[in-house]
């Protein structure tokens, strides 16, 4: 069967997304069109497009007369994702407890067994995942379209910094103490303590990355 153009960007595209989230394709990366192609067997024009979306996403950085790079988050982009992502998390969290207290926090145990077991392991790729997975439940609970198609529009740029924040020495555990207390707050079916619990949650995770990128900023003493 032969694929026709818009199937095969989009295969390019979600090849490459993976790839990078995954971070088998690093921040900071230099993306060659040519190498790309190669390694997909595909010819450049639908690895082109695919980069293209992946620059309005928010995943990959055009530099003029040097090409395609994949986001290596700054202090300023940090700041802004989480900023962003405090008042539109904790907004999902209350609306979504409003109207589904029950069946939601049914999902969420099982989520937060999982990260609990993937914590264990040390699986940060698979933690990463799972606290992605928790927050999208939010997100989809809330019962508002727009609420959710902005998630959805930085919800790449989302997982990078979280699989980010995961990775931190001592974030784990002080993450998986944050997202009980948000799942207590969703038992007691409670939104002003479940947006207070999430937009907390988001804040620390989000100095601690902004910690993070200073210290390995920092000049060597």
């Amino acid at each position: 069967m032969t694929l026709n153009r818009t199937t095969l960007n989009r295969e390019a595209y979600k090849a490459l997304r993976q790839a990078i989230l995954g971070r088998k394709i690093p921040p900071g990366q230099k993306l060659v069109v040519r190498v790309l192609a190669e390694d997909l067997g595909l010819s450049p024009t639908p690895v082109k497009e695919a980069l293209a979306a992946l620059e309005r996403e928010g995943l990959v950085v055009a530099v003029p007369h040097r090409g395609y790079f994949v986001l290596e988050p700054s202090l300023e982009d940090v700041r802004e994702i989480y900023s962003l992502r405090e008042v539109l998390e904790g907004l999902a969290v209350r609306l979504a407890v409003e109207n589904d207290g029950r069946a939601l926090f049914r999902k969420l145990e099982r989520l937060f067994s999982k990260q609990r077991e993937a914590a264990d392991q040390g699986d940060i790729d698979t933690y990463g995942d799972l606290d992605l997975a928790f927050h999208r439940t939010f997100w989809q609970a809330a019962g508002s379209k727009r609420l959710l198609a902005t998630a959805e529009t930085i919800d790449g740029q989302i997982r990078m910094l979280i699989n980010s924040s995961a990775a931190i020495p001592g974030r784990l555990p002080q993450s998986r103490a944050e997202h009980e207390a948000i799942l207590q707050a969703v038992r007691d079916k409670d939104p002003e303590a479940a947006e207070a619990a999430m937009r907390t949650h988001v804040r620390n995770a989000g100095r601690a990355l902004e910690c993070f990128l200073l210290a390995r900023e920092a000049p060597d003493r």
